[in-house]
């Protein structure tokens, strides 16, 4: 059996905890020889840090990882990706939504052949607007990932511990994990896994987060905006042509051209279309901005047992 390290991204999870650090002990010894668990406490507002100080006593194959401030979930999953000592890792939720007695078909799915391998919900179980907001992650996604990986993406995932070679110097505060996984490889699989309901709390992604999210995704890793400018910046130019042909033909037969409301509205039509481009520049102007800055991907207030011979992120 290859070795393990279990991934978690923890903000405000005190309760679940406990239950979740069960679980993993009575499912871990079936599925490695060697195995670890790294949290990494995003800075939350519950005691989540001490609980987790707790079971690290406990149970030596768990470390933990406190972030200064909250950063994000993958952020926060990037900084354990770095500290994992182990071939392989599963990266998974901390409120008890995907069972740990799933975690041997994503393992046996990659023994197959595949480095990367996502637990597609058979179910979801979110409301109305999460399952929206999810669905427009998974759009701003296919321009990076591909029209199918990207449908099957998942927090739930296992990969080799290898591929995090591909981006082992990327230092952006914008991080996806999924698309950074597509640096280093194309081959993706998924399986049916079981997903649970929230056994404790809400969702810390609201609809807003989330779009956010895509949004970041959409400007941080890919140009197909840009290509859209430039798109809607063409039409614009074809159609400018089309008036012009339309008004000179006018003057041509008639001493003036009557509408002047039509006019009016070509002229803001072209004004949107400027600014549109001009918003999408701007997003991608700022992104330069803050990557020449240098801000840090995350930066770690303190740890817990022993953390991993991976790349400390900074």
């Amino acid at each position: 059996m290859a070795s393990l390290s279990i991934i978690i991204p923890v903000y405000n999870g005190a309760l679940s905890l406990p239950k979740l650090v069960e679980e993993l002990s009575s499912v871990l010894p079936t599925l490695a020889n060697a195995y670890e668990v790294i949290f990494v406490e995003d800075d939350g507002k519950d005691n989540s840090w001490e609980v987790i100080q707790e079971l690290a006593a406990e149970y030596s194959w768990i470390r933990g990882i406190k972030h200064m401030r909250n950063f994000g979930q993958h952020n926060a999953l990037l900084q354990g990706i770095r500290n994992a000592r182990y071939e392989r890792i599963v990266t998974m939720d901390d409120d008890l939504q995907h069972p740990p007695s799933e975690i041997h078909k994503l393992l046996d799915k990659m023994d197959e052949g595949f480095d990367v391998v996502y637990g597609r919900p058979q179910q979801e179980q979110h409301g109305l607007f999460r399952d929206m907001a999810s669905q427009i992650t998974k759009l701003a996604l296919q321009g990076a990932m591909g029209v199918d990986i990207a449908r099957n993406v998942s927090a739930f995932r296992a990969f080799r511990t290898d591929l995090r070679q591909a981006f082992a110097s990327y230092e952006s505060p914008f991080v996806s994990i999924d698309v950074l996984l597509t640096w280093a490889t194309t081959r993706f699989a998924a399986v049916s896994v079981r997903h649970e309901s929230r056994a404790y709390g809400v969702s810390n992604y609201t609809l807003r987060k989330l779009i956010i999210h895509a949004l970041n995704m959409m400007t941080g890793f890919s140009i197909i905006p840009l290509q859209i400018a430039s798109l809607v910046g063409f039409s614009m130019l074809i159609f400018g042509v089309l008036v012009m042909i339309y008004v000179v033909g006018r003057l041509l037969f008639e001493a003036s051209v009557p509408g002047f409301p039509f006019l009016a509205s070509i002229i803001t039509i072209f004004a949107g279309a400027q600014l549109f481009a001009l918003g999408i520049i701007g997003e991608y102007l700022a992104r330069m901005h803050i990557r020449i800055m240098g801000k840090p991907t995350s930066i770690v207030r303190e740890t817990v047992g022993t953390i991993g011979e991976g790349e400390q992120s900074q």
